[in-house]
């Protein structure tokens, strides 16, 4: 008697725990999201994407790019491939668009996002690729040292990079950014992995760092599955849960 109501507790339990998953969960059919971060920027740039996805039942990766070059960058992320469960979403932001672009050609990513990021063609470099597009006031904010790394000034970063945080969060932005180095803006790539596999964009219409229109022109040329938000470079901090779900949309 005792074996049958525990058995009866038993289903009750495991019926509760499996109404409980996220209605995503039973539809995703990559098992996890790598996100790649851009320039001026670390892995905890995606803290507020992070446990939407978990949530819904994505396992995810964040890749702590050296952003000393875009071969070495592109190593630190198919390294990260290598070690996720497949399938895999690929994501990335800025200048993480020119790497996941590249990184993208292994067999295990089944898809890609780029958040208001770069998506440069065969050839092409992020320099190259942004030639044709005008040159915006947030570039006069970078300053360079002795070695050749960039980093943003605490007013770019407030007006420019991550103008529609508030405060506090632009002083943490501001003070996590990562050096990101000159050679990476000439390096082109060698595959366009957009040219291959489905591509989701977010475009940010008050991007100051990447023109709006290019990130627009980019997703027409990869036949991407857009949206649009208003938000400053930052869209996965100002706009995460329409960045989350568009990745969801993609792991699908």
């Amino acid at each position: 008697m005792k074996l049958l109501n525990y058995a009866a507790g038993f289903a009750v339990l495991m019926a509760a725990a499996t109404n409980a998953l996220p209605a995503w969960s039973a539809e995703l059919t990559a098992k996890t999201a790598v996100l790649v971060h851009g320039a001026f920027a670390d892995g905890s740039s995606w803290q507020k994407v992070i446990p939407i996805l978990e949530k819904a039942g994505l396992k995810v990766i964040a890749v702590q790019n050296p952003l000393d070059s875009l071969e070495n960058d592109v190593a630190a992320t198919k390294r990260a491939i290598r070690n996720a469960e497949g399938p895999v979403v690929l994501v990335g932001h800025s200048w993480a668009g020119v790497v996941i672009t590249e990184a993208g050609d292994d067999p295990k990513v089944k898809s890609l996002v780029y958040v208001a990021a770069y998506a440069p063609d065969v050839g092409q470099s992020l320099q190259s690729a942004s030639s044709k597009y005008p040159e915006l006031p947030s570039l006069k904010t970078f300053v360079k040292d002795p070695d050749g790394y960039l980093t943003i000034s605490d007013e770019g970063i407030s007006k420019y990079f991550a103008a529609d945080l508030t405060k506090e969060e632009q002083k943490v932005v501001a003070a996590t950014q990562g050096p990101f180095h000159v050679r990476t803006l000439t390096a082109p790539v060698t595959h366009a992995a957009w040219r291959d596999k489905p591509t989701f964009m977010v475009v940010a219409t008050k991007d100051a760092i990447i023109p709006p229109q290019m990130e627009k022109d980019q997703a027409v040329a990869a036949h991407a599955t857009v949206i649009e938000v208003p938000s400053s470079h930052v869209a996965m901090l100002s706009h995460p849960k329409e960045v989350a779900d568009l990745i969801l949309k993609a792991a699908k």
